[in-house]
C-alpha cells in the first residue's frame, strides 16, 4: 500500500452509534469539499439502510461518499476485506489529491482501516474440522489450546467454543501462537503519518435518549417495510449482527409485539453504545468535542498544521 504524508488531508471522526456523526461530517465535507469515507460495520449492506442510519441518497449526492453498498446482505464481509477496501479508496483519493474524512463507530472496522493491524487467514475447512471436535469437548479443545498458547488459553473462556477454534485454526494455518497476532492492538501506530483523528462525546443520559429517539424516527421512516424485503434474504453472519435487525424480523414474524422488539432494540443500541465509548476512551490520539466547537476543530483540521490535538505515536 502506497503511504501519503496526510497532514491536512486526512481526518477522522469516530463516535458511538447515535451520536450524531453524520450531521457534522456533513457540515464538515460541504465546506472543506473532503470525501467522506465510512469505516462501518454495516452500511457497507445494500437495501440496509433505515437500520444502519446510513447517509440519505440526498446526503450522498451533496457529499461525495466512499465504502457504502459494497455487499449484499447474504454475503459475509470479513474485517480483513473490509480493511483492504477501506485502505485501497483512502488511498486512491490521497493519490488525487483529495481530502478525506473518515467516519464511523466500529471501532474494530476503524482500527483495522487506519492502524497497523494484521489479520491471521483462515480456512473454512480448517475452522469446519476444528470446530467439530472442540464442539464436542469444549474444555478438552481450551486444553489443546492452553498446551500450545497459554497466552491466548488465558484470555478465552473454558466454554467458549467458537473463540476456541478460531484460536487453534489460527496456530496450525500459520504456525504462530493466535496471541502474538494481539500485539497491534496496544499500539495505536497509524498507516497514515499525519492522520488526525477526533472524537464526538454525548454524555451517558443525552446518548441513551438519542437512541430511542432515532430508533423511533427509524421506524416511521419504514423501518419495518426494509426488514420485510431483508427476510427472504438469507442474512450473512455479519450482516446479522447489524443491530435491530433481528428484532424487527421477530416482530414481523409474530414472535414479539413491536412494543417489545423496539424495547429489546434500544437495549441492545444502548449496551453496543456504551461499549463504544469504552473502546474511544483508551485511544489517546483522539481529541474530544461535541456541537459547532467540534465541526469547528474538524474544519481546522483540514486548513492548519496540526498541534496539540496530534497525539499519535
Amino acid at each position: 500500500m502506497a503511504v501519503y504524508d496526510t497532514t491536512n488531508r486526512l481526518v477522522t471522526l469516530l463516535g458511538p452509534t447515535g451520536s450524531g456523526k453524520s450531521a457534522i461530517a456533513m457540515a464538515v465535507a460541504h465546506e472543506t469539499g473532503a470525501h467522506i469515507v465510512a469505516i462501518d460495520a454495516f452500511t457497507v449492506y445494500r437495501g440496509m439502510d433505515i437500520g444502519t442510519a446510513k447517509p440519505t441518497r440526498e446526503d450522498q449526492a451533496r457529499v461525495p461518499h466512499h465504502c457504502l453498498d459494497l455487499l449484499d446482505p447474504s454475503e459475509d464481509g470479513t474485517v480483513a476485506w473490509f480493511q483492504g477496501e477501506c485502505r485501497a479508496t483512502i488511498t486512491r483519493l490521497l493519490a488525487a489529491g483529495e481530502r478525506v474524512l473518515c467516519v464511523g463507530g466500529s471501532g474494530l472496522y476503524a482500527r483495522a482501516v487506519l492502524d497497523v493491524m494484521h489479520f491471521p487467514p483462515t480456512d473454512p475447512a480448517v475452522r469446519a474440522r476444528i470446530s467439530r471436535r472442540v464442539s464436542q469437548d469444549p474444555r478438552g479443545g481450551h486444553a489443546e489450546l492452553h498446551a500450545k498458547d497459554p497466552a491466548a488459553a488465558a484470555k478465552i473462556e473454558p466454554d467458549n467454543a467458537r473463540r476456541t477454534t478460531r484460536a487453534l485454526e489460527v496456530i496450525e494455518l500459520t504456525g504462530r501462537p493466535f496471541s502474538a497476532f494481539a500485539t497491534d492492538w496496544d499500539s495505536y501506530q497509524t498507516v497514515f503519518p499525519g492522520m488526525q483523528c477526533f472524537g464526538l462525546h454525548r454524555d451517558r443520559e443525552e446518548l441513551r435518549e438519542r437512541i430511542a429517539e432515532r430508533t423511533d424516527m427509524m421506524l416511521a421512516a419504514g423501518w419495518l417495510d426494509e426488514c420485510t424485503r431483508l427476510l427472504e434474504a438469507d442474512l450473512s453472519r455479519t450482516a446479522a449482527q447489524a443491530h435491530g435487525y433481528k428484532e424487527m424480523m421477530a416482530a414481523i414474524r409474530g414472535e414479539w409485539s413491536l412494543g417489545e422488539a423496539k424495547t429489546q432494540t434500544i437495549n441492545r443500541t444502548r449496551q453496543y453504545a456504551a461499549r463504544q465509548q469504552r473502546w474511544f476512551a483508551k485511544d489517546p490520539r483522539i481529541t474530544w468535542g461535541s456541537g459547532q466547537d467540534l465541526t469547528e476543530q474538524l474544519i481546522t483540521a483540514f486548513t492548519n498544521p496540526p498541534s496539540l490535538y496530534d497525539k499519535g505515536p
